[in-house]
Parts: structure tokens; sequence; C-alpha cells
């Protein structure tokens, strides 16, 4: 989540995809497309963005990582009837609270998919100092993780950005142009916003994402 003006001279830097996953996050070039990603949705099943291809593709990626981690633990356990994502908030203790409030609001917005803390996560928070802000990385192996930074979180509505970063994971990119009633417009509409809720639109996508992406993940991995 950045600042418009940020998120133009950082788009490869603030999004791209890191190298090592266990590495303190590094500037990394992001691909033109997310064919590193071992689950490859098809462009109908995945949130059109119309800014720059490297913002989309690293956003892209973490989505399908996440999807393939979720889809292979459903290959293993077929009787399972609600699809739920892992998360593993350890390394972010500062925003425990902000970690919680965002899974529960979607999980409030949301019917296709769940947020639940626990182990064998199929991501995790962690904070610290970037000056590149909060994002969302993966290795492209089906491990990802959401970056919090200390200092972006007392500039805008910590919740807000949390449940942005959160929303990445469920597969929606940035829309800086948007309204501060749209959650992915993240620091677009400037730090008085404090909503931290997805609009309708938003909703509908994820549910969507989520109900026909995981079926094409399933049949990928059985």
């Amino acid at each position: 989540m950045r600042h418009p003006r940020t998120a133009v001279m950082s788009a490869v830097a603030g999004l791209g995809l890191v190298a090592a996953l266990g590495a303190s996050p590094a500037v990394a070039a992001a691909p033109s497309h997310a064919s590193t990603s071992p689950v490859t949705a098809s462009q109908s099943s995945y949130a059109a963005y119309a800014g720059s291809s490297e913002n989309a593709a690293a956003n892209k990626a973490f989505f399908e990582a996440v999807m393939k981690s979720v889809a292979e633990k459903r290959a293993a356990n077929p009787g399972a009837q609600a699809v739920t994502v892992v998360y593993n908030a350890a390394n972010a203790p500062t925003f425990r609270s902000q970690i919680a409030s965002s899974a529960s609001i979607w999980n409030s917005s949301v019917s296709n998919v769940k947020l639940q803390e626990g182990s064998n996560a199929d991501f995790d928070y962690r904070e610290g100092n970037d000056s590149r802000g909060s994002y969302a990385s993966t290795d492209g192996h089906g491990s990802g993780y959401v970056f919090l930074d200390y200092a972006q979180n007392q500039q805008y509505d910590s919740t807000r950005v949390t449940t942005h970063e959160t929303g990445h994971v469920l597969g929606l990119p940035d829309h800086y142009t948007g309204p501060c009633s749209e959650l992915m417009s993240g620091g677009g509409p400037g730090t008085s916003c404090t909503n931290a809720y997805p609009d309708a639109t938003e909703r509908s996508k994820v549910n969507s994402l989520w109900q026909n992406g995981l079926a094409a993940a399933l049949a990928r991995v059985s």
C-alpha cells in the first residue's frame, strides 16, 4: 500500500518478488508475467489491474502461491467443505490486533474463503522498517508473506493497511485511483481515509476468485 506518487517510483521495488523468502525484504525486479508461479490462473480468474505490469505480476504471483498451498492441503483432505487460508502472525507481534481485525473483516465480507490463524500456514505476516512501505511478497513456490512497515502504519490507518495487504493474498490488485470506499485504493485517497472494509465489487471478486479459481488449482494438484 503506497501513496500514488510513491507507487509510481517504486512499482518494481515495492511489489517485486523477493528472491529468498527467508531474507529481509530487498529490492528485486518483478518478472514481466507470473510464469514462475506453480499454478497459472487464467486471465479471467484474476482481477484485472490497470497499472504497471510489475505490480500486477507480483500481486498475482502471491495470490497464486497461496491458492496452490491451500489447494494442496485440500487435495490431501478432499472431504473439507470450507476453503480456509491459514496465516501465521508470530513475526508481526506489534500488529497482532490489526491482523486479527483484518481477518475478521474479510471473514464477515466474503463467503467462499476464510482466514484463520494456525500452524502449517499458507502465508505469514512480518513487520519492520522499509522505505517502500507495506507489501505482499512471494518466492513463487507456494509460500509468501505480508510485510507491515512501521512508519506507514503510523501515517495511514493501520487496520486499513493490513486489510488492504491481505486483499492481495485473496487475489485483489491495487487500484490507487479508487475512492476511500474502495479498500484496494490503498493510500490513494490520502491519510484521512480510514475505511478498512472492501466494497461490494471487491467482495464479489474475491468470492468469484475462490469459487472458480480454487477448482482450477485443485485440478492441477489432483
